[in-house]
């Protein structure tokens, strides 16, 4: 399996998609928004990792901006049917993981610009 992986820590320069697919991946999601943060969820540092395999399967592991998101119950499922949608890919599975939390520091410069945070 292909994987991006993303540590807890802010960093700019987010590695390079291994592959084709990861990469039409990464532009489905920035297509989703986490409807109370004007960011998509992949710039706001939701995503943790994406993972394929040569059989076009794809593997999301999420969080959210806390446990108490009002979107808790449908933005993974949002994440799922976008990713679904992209051709080529078989199935999608989507994680979501509390650990390590969300903060803003997951927020690269240019997003902290943008929500007035520096």
């Amino acid at each position: 399996m292909a994987t991006i992986k993303f540590d807890s820590s802010p960093d700019p320069d987010r590695p390079a998609p291994s592959s084709e697919l990861e990469a039409r991946v990464i532009e489905a999601l920035r297509t989703v928004y986490d409807p109370e943060i004007p960011v998509n969820i992949y710039d706001l540092g939701l995503i943790y990792a994406i993972d394929t395999d040569p059989g076009h399967n794809v593997s999301v592991r999420m969080t959210l901006t806390s446990p108490a998101c009002p979107v808790a119950g449908t933005l993974p499922g949002e994440v799922e049917s976008t990713v679904q949608r992209i051709a080529d890919v078989n199935r999608v599975r989507v994680e979501v993981v509390w650990d390590p939390p969300w903060t803003p520091d997951r927020l690269d410069e240019a997003t902290k610009l943008q929500l007035g945070l520096l």
